[in-house]
């Protein structure tokens, strides 16, 4: 099987990895320089380093069209939601069945509202494109080095699945299939902007820990909002057209249990340093990578603002990255709301 993985970050280049061990792989980055440099190196000391690549997996540079991938049996896109609109206008005609790994709504869009799913973007770009998503929890880091991870790719065509599955399924990974691309995209995206409360929530309670003044939310705080946090992806992902019983899968309760609680996370990390009393643009330099639910979390709230969605947690969020309250104040007002039955 032919796979080509276009966009060598992080978890482009794990996947890339994973699939080489088995199949023809190869790993497609922008950057001539950075391409070299794997060739050379034979790992992406840039982004996995101490990884090293398998014989199967080549690398090659330039933004991929259709014509240079109609060869592969599979495409993945490993671009982030800010790239995905310009890599699917290059792949427009193309037949290969592809899935896309990032997680997030675009950004707004001029004389738009609200921003957009993956597959809301796939369908205004290239409609004819045979697509889906694949996702779940998954830290690139530990899939480079083969840990045991699950996955679940989701797509309205079988055969996407079934390719996802043919590249990826085995040794320790396991990919699981769902026809709810829009469950599994809304989970990926919101349990982001989720992390980033849960950090900010243990960032304020080791600050206590070590004797600084002030409030120490603790243990329950921390998993009445991550429960709460899953009742509010729910509700989106619900109006949506997404059915309820994804969110209570990998791509939901899975994705959402390591972003918000795992040491890997990155979206946790900003809600850490948020806590320490950084701005947002300090805490996303401070990382040198990419924080998707610090960009999409604006986004996540006008799509919900415009169905009549309630997301008290995301509000929260979204003032804390625009600085408009602190994080102990934001603490205070999520535990201060009005009671309310808990699955109204």
């Amino acid at each position: 099987m032919k796979i080509a993985v276009l966009g060598a970050g992080a978890w482009g280049t794990a996947v890339a990895i994973h699939a080489a061990q088995h199949h023809e792989v190869t790993l497609w980055t922008r950057q001539p320089e950075h391409a070299q440099a794997m060739q050379a190196e034979r790992s992406n000391t840039r982004y996995l380093p101490g990884v090293a690549f398998p014989q199967a997996l080549s690398v090659a540079s330039g933004i991929a069209t259709a014509a240079d991938v109609a060869d592969d049996d599979l495409l993945v896109l490993a671009v982030p939601v800010a790239g995905l609109r310009g890599q699917l206008e290059q792949l427009r005609g193309s037949a290969v069945p592809l899935v896309w790994l990032c997680k997030g709504f675009e950004a707004m869009q001029p004389g738009a509202s609200f921003g957009l799913l993956p597959h809301e973007v796939k369908q205004q770009v290239a409609p004819e494109l045979i697509a889906g998503v694949l996702s779940g929890p998954s830290f690139a880091q530990e899939v480079a080095r083969s840990q045991p991870t699950a996955l679940v790719v989701a797509s309205p065509h079988a055969v996407v699945c079934e390719r996802a599955v043919q590249a990826l399924h085995g040794g320790t990974m396991r990919v699981y299939r769902s026809d709810d691309l829009i469950g599994v995209e809304v989970g990926g995206a919101v349990k982001n902007v989720l992390a980033i409360a849960t950090g900010v929530l243990d960032g304020l309670s080791q600050r206590a820990a070590q004797g600084a003044e002030g409030f120490a939310p603790g243990l329950n705080a921390r998993a009445a909002l991550m429960t709460r946090g899953l009742a509010e992806m729910t509700r989106l992902g619900v109006r949506l057209g997404a059915d309820g019983a994804t969110f209570m899968g990998l791509s939901g309760m899975g994705d959402l249990v390591l972003t918000a609680t795992g040491d890997l996370s990155r979206n946790r990390k900003v809600g850490l340093l948020l806590a320490q009393g950084m701005t947002a643009d300090q805490a996303v330099d401070s990382l040198g990578h990419v924080a998707e639910g610090v960009y999409c979390a604006r986004t996540v709230l006008a799509r919900a603002d415009a169905l009549g969605v309630d997301m008290p947690i995301t509000r929260c969020v979204v003032a804390l990255l625009d600085g408009a309250i602190a994080p102990v104040d934001a603490a205070r007002l999520l535990l201060g709301r009005d009671a309310k039955n808990e699955h109204a």
